[in-house]
Order: C-alpha cells, then sequence, then structure tokens
C-alpha cells in the first residue's frame, strides 16, 4: 500500500473512531446519543421509521450511510450475510433479524470504537445470531464461499484498493451468492478531479468511483448480472445507488478446472 493509501486510510478510521465515541458518550448524557450530524443525504433517516424503531437508539445514532442496503438485499430465512464496514450495527442488526434465528449476519470493521459501540449495540437487542470481526474490508478475515449475501452502506468509495475489495466479496460468496450494495457513484463525465471539488475522501465523495468503473470493476471480479440504479443526488453529479450483482454458480466450477489444467 502506498504511502498516500496509507494516510488516507488512517484518515477515515480517525474520522469514524471519533463519530463512534461521540455517540458513546451522548448515550451515557441524559438526553440520550445524538447523531453525528451528516448531509441530509446520508444518515438514519434514509430507513423506515419502523426499521430505526426496532434498533437501540446507539445504532441509529451512528448510521452514516447514503441508503438501507438491508432493503435491498432481499435477504431471506436462514441466509449468511456480511456487512461491509459495519460502523454501529445498525445494518448487521437488521440483517440478523431478517435472517431470523437459523441465519447470521457478521460485520466488518477496522475501527475498535465502532466494533465497541457494535457490540454493546447488539448486547442491547439481545440478537445472538451476530458476529463482528476487526479487519479490512480488502482482506475479508472469512472462508471462501461461505456468505450467501455480502452488503455494504457506503463504504467500498471509501476504500484505496477497490480491486481488492469486489476481489474479496467474490471469494467469500457462495456460489449464486449475490450483493447488495448502497455506495456513492459518479457520472461517467466527472473526472476524479471533478469528484474531488466536491467533496473530500472522509465525506464519501472524492474516492467514489463512476457507473462505467464500477461495472468493469465488478465484472473483472467474476460477477454477473450487475445492475447500479442511481436513487438520490448527494452532490452536483454523484449519486446515492444501489448495487446489485451476483456470483455465477459455476463459478467455482471453472475455477477448479482450470485449477487442474494447470496441474497437468
Amino acid at each position: 500500500m502506498s504511502e498516500q493509501s496509507t494516510d488516507l486510510r488512517e484518515t477515515v478510521r480517525e474520522r469514524y473512531a471519533a463519530a463512534a465515541v461521540k455517540v458513546t458518550k451522548g448515550g451515557a448524557a441524559c438526553c440520550g446519543p445524538q447523531p453525528v450530524e451528516v448531509d441530509k443525504n446520508f444518515g438514519s433517516t434514509l430507513y423506515t421509521a419502523d426499521d430505526r424503531d426496532a434498533l437501540p437508539a446507539e445504532a441509529v445514532a451512528a448510521s452514516f450511510g447514503c441508503g438501507n442496503p438491508t432493503a435491498v438485499a432481499e435477504l431471506r430465512e436462514g441466509e449468511r450475510v456480511l456487512d461491509l464496514g459495519s460502523g454501529g450495527g445498525i445494518d448487521v442488526l437488521l440483517s440478523a433479524r431478517r435472517v431470523g434465528p437459523t441465519g447470521k449476519a457478521f460485520g466488518l470493521d477496522m475501527t475498535e470504537e465502532m466494533l465497541a459501540l457494535a457490540l454493546a449495540n447488539a448486547a442491547k437487542a439481545r440478537a445472538t445470531n451476530v458476529e463482528f470481526l476487526k479487519g479490512t474490508i480488502e482482506a475479508i478475515p472469512l472462508p471462501a464461499n461461505t456468505i450467501d449475501v455480502v452488503i455494504s452502506n457506503c463504504v467500498i468509495n471509501l476504500s484505496t484498493d477497490k480491486p481488492a475489495v469486489f476481489a474479496e466479496t467474490f471469494r467469500v460468496l457462495k456460489p449464486g451468492g449475490r450483493i447488495g450494495v448502497s455506495d456513492v457513484v459518479a457520472d461517467d463525465t466527472l473526472t476524479p478531479a471533478q469528484r474531488a471539488e466536491r467533496g473530500d475522501y472522509v465525506g464519501c465523495i472524492a474516492g467514489a468511483l463512476s457507473f462505467a468503473e464500477y461495472q468493469a470493476g465488478l465484472q473483472a471480479a467474476g460477477f454477473i448480472d450487475i445492475e447500479l440504479t442511481p436513487t438520490h443526488l448527494v452532490a452536483d453529479g454523484m449519486h446515492s445507488a444501489i448495487v446489485r450483482a451476483t456470483k455465477p454458480v459455476a463459478a467455482d466450477a471453472s475455477s477448479e478446472a482450470m485449477r487442474s489444467a494447470d496441474a497437468c
């Protein structure tokens, strides 16, 4: 990883660590946790009132995403779900409710403070089918072919190595597994410099891929049935978008055949 990429990752970590601490301290005050200030296009208001009311206040207050991936991932009873960049745990807890006791929801985050907040929220919600993991979305600490659905809420744009994120997501998904992601995506006409003019990296703007770049990245990782659907503007030419894609059922069979051919 380059020095610039390392610096950006640390900046992102510090920003979200500070946000977790703010929510935690607010929860200990007389008036309860206060949401960290975000633009109206981000945060807990993008969830339904029923979703918000069903969760600990601290989980809702720590929501900084640009959508509600659990609403578009079509989660089913008994599935295993992984949330990339799980933060305070709002999407993990919602996923756990949807997949039920026979399913499981994993959350992955690199920030100690967010993981501590997520664990506290899981305890308050009495969620027994959740597990939070420390790590980065570029190197997911789970075995291959073990996850049915990968979700993420406005986190992939923060990665400095998006091809690694797509490759790791593909690796951990079972054949036929799918992604349901909310992320910021730029118009194809905007250059990286123009994206940076519209917002900074930790604000989920400067690091966003364009629609064509996102599609190409997922295709290069092996995904099929790729759909990118913009939902609302977050800046001029920058959209919150729903991203869906599928790992081919025959993906592992093809890989095994290639390995066998190489061995010959």
